[in-house]
């Protein structure tokens, strides 16, 4: 922690929760004790960010393509996501942490949809760290959603085609409101981003490790934030120019 510059955090960390799986396998499990021991690594992560001062983060909790996993890990992190939910939301709001969720929600049982309302419901007013869970979310899915607003808008004569512009794009992405990513952290050693926040992790800096989210605790975050404040951010200028700003 000493050795952060305190001046220099992201704004924004967004994280692909990547290994619980292959952790799981590793101690002879089944891929939901994965899951479970992935949760705590959750309120681990999520305390540090909040302990060092970050102001939003984002978790990639669940993909539309994980739809596609067999039935019984489906059901069985459904039911996950609804009993951490109940469990964790009165520490969250405690600790004045506002808890958003970004995604296709309309696929989620309706067990897990009242248990999302409820949660934001309780931390809507929260000022202090913004937490992002994308669920039921597809990078893909949210830029075909934001065609159709703004299509929808255009026909109904709201915008002029000529208007539409980055900014407009993204007041229609499911992230409104909330600042780009600067950093994206990925677990477990795939170097991909896997379909996930397409549009805002255009200029993020980028940090793969081969820690199983399992595994991933405060130090962890504290040597990728080190590794962001090492990096040279020129969004497409010279170092030069950076160097005189």
């Amino acid at each position: 922690m000493e050795t952060l510059d305190m001046k220099r955090l992201p704004k924004h960390i967004a994280i692909i929760m990547d290994g619980n799986g292959r952790w799981a396998k590793d101690q002879g499990q089944d891929r939901l004790f994965g899951h479970y021991h992935g949760v705590i690594s959750v309120r681990r992560v999520v305390e540090a960010a909040a302990e060092i001062g970050i102001q939003y983060l984002t978790l990639y909790a669940f993909s539309t393509e994980n739809w596609d996993r067999p039935a019984e890990e489906v059901t069985g992190l459904m039911t996950l996501f609804v009993d951490t939910i109940a469990k964790e939301v009165p520490d969250l709001h405690q600790n004045n942490i506002k808890l958003v969720f970004i995604g296709n929600l309309g696929m989620l049982p309706e067990e897990a949809r009242a248990a999302l309302k409820n949660a934001t419901d309780q931390t809507a007013q929260n000022t202090g760290l913004t937490l992002i869970i994308a669920l039921s979310y597809s990078g893909r899915w949210e830029l075909v959603e934001a065609a159709k607003k703004i299509a929808e808008k255009a026909l109904m004569g709201a915008i002029e085609v000529e208007a539409i512009d980055e900014s407009i794009f993204a007041e229609n992405l499911a992230t409104k409101g909330f600042p780009d990513p600067e950093l994206m952290i990925r677990t477990s050693g795939e170097c991909r981003i896997s379909n996930f926040l397409l549009y805002q992790l255009a200029y993020a800096e980028l940090y793969f490790t081969e820690t199983r989210w399992p595994e991933f605790r405060k130090e962890n975050l504290v040597a990728a934030l080190l590794e962001y404040q090492s990096r040279e951010r020129r969004f497409g200028k010279t170092s030069a120019q950076i160097q005189q700003i």
